[in-house]
């Protein structure tokens, strides 16, 4: 298991290193954001100084150089826009993403395995057609589509909900619902999959024949030896909803991360972006190491070290 874990976390630093050096590169590819923090009508030696002290004018390959090393110190710069530590504005903005995408989680877990559950045990009936209706819906409808209908419906015709921003629990039912809708759809898939593979087993048969009701073989067994696909898929899933907060944050202008990403890159500022970036791609990375261990909790029969 040792090995294991270290082979992981070997592959997580070059995995992160990688997608670092991409965004390092292809945000300078942009444009010079010195052009957007000078004043107008700034003159081009103003501009120069800028750049100058922003340290822009140096080749790529030394900027590059010296990022990798303040990042070595845990050092994430400083933003050019806010002129505040990239660090303390992340962390300021990591509770409300974090908030959001709980709701979401819970919204999907909540909705999505119940519903794989019950489309795999009453397969053929009006439930399971019904049920499927709901996950195509999830499935198939944009996130910022979703978003901007219950905000007309909900928000503005029936006034139930508030539109954007954050105002208690209230304020994030909606975009917990437009961003799990997706995750919902894809934890009822894969719930339906497993649980009707289990169901197909010779030892849930034995437990018929001895006697014990669908609901508690299910409840027992079935749920069990079913749950390994599905940790697997809720470990990407977590991923995923960090990275689709991007839309729905800034369509209900929730204050996270997703949000403070379109408006560093809008505005170039590329230590906050390549800051965001890092911890999206650790909490990928951290969430699929979780799901290995997790493994062995579920069966037994798993050796990480194979």
């Amino acid at each position: 298991m040792v090995h294991h874990i270290a082979g992981r976390i070997l592959q997580a630093v070059v995995t992160t290193f990688g997608v670092l050096t991409l965004v390092f590169f292809l945000m300078r590819l942009s444009g010079d954001p010195t052009l957007l923090l000078v004043p107008q009508g700034a003159s081009a030696q103003q501009i120069a100084e800028l750049r100058h002290e922003l340290g822009f004018d140096r080749p790529l390959i030394v900027q590059y150089g010296v990022y990798l090393e303040q990042l070595a110190h845990g050092d994430l710069g400083e933003s050019l826009v806010q002129r505040m530590p990239v660090s303390s504005i992340i962390a300021a903005r990591i509770p409300y993403t974090l908030e959001l995408a709980s709701g979401a989680l819970l919204v999907a877990l909540g909705i999505g395995i119940p519903a794989g559950i019950a489309m795999a045990v009453w397969r053929g009936g009006t439930l399971e057609r019904a049920l499927a209706a709901l996950v195509l819906a999830g499935q198939s409808m944009p996130t910022f589509w979703s978003g901007i209908l219950m905000i007309l419906f909900f928000g503005v015709v029936l006034g139930w909900l508030p539109t954007s921003g954050v105002e208690g629990v209230a304020s994030l039912i909606m975009p917990s619902v437009a961003l799990g809708a997706l995750t919902m759809a894809g934890f009822a898939r894969m719930t339906r999959i497993a649980v009707l593979d289990e169901l197909g087993r010779d030892y849930v048969a034995a437990a018929r024949a001895r006697g014990l009701s669908l609901g508690a073989v299910v409840a027992r067994h079935v749920a069990r030896n079913a749950a390994i696909p599905v940790v697997t898929v809720a470990a990407l899933e977590i991923g995923n909803l960090l990275a689709g907060a991007v839309i729905v944050e800034t369509v209900f202008a929730w204050p996270g991360i997703g949000q403070l990403a379109i408006q560093s890159i809008a505005a170039r500022d590329f230590l906050v972006v390549q800051g965001v970036v890092l911890f999206v791609s650790l909490v990928f990375i951290a969430m699929n190491l979780l799901a290995d261990l997790i493994y062995a909790v579920i069966d037994p029969r798993i050796r990480l070290s194979a």
